[in-house]
């Protein structure tokens, strides 16, 4: 799941840091691909109030994950948007089956937006709350010792707003494509954008009667874990 699906889970909390740490493992991968964390291997070390609530939000990003990708809705959805995508990705080098898993997670985060299940300014608010001296601590306790790119990248995704733009459906598009930018060289030309366009609107408008199910089943699997 992308941001805003997973601040749902918490967005009642009143604790920034636990909100922080149930994103900081996509946070962490958007500043720097080759960072690769695993803070619950070493649970002990993380004893003060803030780094252990970060350390519950990043188990519980955790869980939201490993039961979002073994769902049953996850199969059904991302199948269906590779075979509606596959005839507009021939001449691509875009994996039909990447581009559905990601349509699919900032499908879930525009629809929660739109459908006022959350409000990004609540998840900003939550950022800019959290300490900073702990979430250096943090990063430091799991050998990240210059975190001077995290906090730039931290900076600019908070001051940016880009999630709110989620809820233009053709930011959703401009998003995947900027995405697949990271991992290809010129992965979509023009006619491909516009034919991604209109297939992933259409389906989009579908997912509106059941995207809440996904959320009710791991939030059952959340309270019980």
């Amino acid at each position: 799941m992308n941001f805003l699906s997973h601040f749902y889970f918490d967005r009642h909390s009143e604790d920034p840091h636990l909100v922080l740490g149930a994103v900081l493992p996509d946070l962490l991968k958007n500043a720097r691909k080759d960072w690769n964390l695993h803070p619950e291997r070493n649970a002990e070390l993380f004893s003060s109030n803030f780094e252990s609530s970060i350390l519950k939000g990043w188990r519980r990003h955790m869980i939201v994950d490993r039961q979002f990708h073994n769902s049953g809705f996850f199969a059904e959805h991302t199948a269906c948007i590779k075979k509606a995508i596959i005839p507009a990705l021939k001449d691509s080098v875009v994996r039909p089956s990447f581009l559905a898993h990601i349509s699919l997670e900032l499908m879930l985060d525009s629809t929660l937006l739109t459908e006022n299940h959350i409000q990004s300014v609540d998840f900003y608010s939550h950022l800019r709350q959290s300490d900073r001296e702990a979430i250096d601590r943090f990063l430091k306790l799991n050998r990240i010792d210059d975190t001077t790119q995290f906090f730039n990248f931290f900076d600019k995704f908070i001051q940016s707003n880009y999630l709110e733009t989620y809820r233009e459906s053709h930011n959703v598009m401009y998003a995947l494509n900027r995405i697949c930018m990271r991992i290809w060289k010129d992965p979509l030309n023009n006619s491909e954008i516009l034919a991604l366009r209109d297939i992933l609107n259409e389906y989009h408008q579908n997912l509106l009667g059941n995207y809440m199910e996904i959320f009710e089943e791991i939030n059952g699997k959340l309270i019980d874990s």
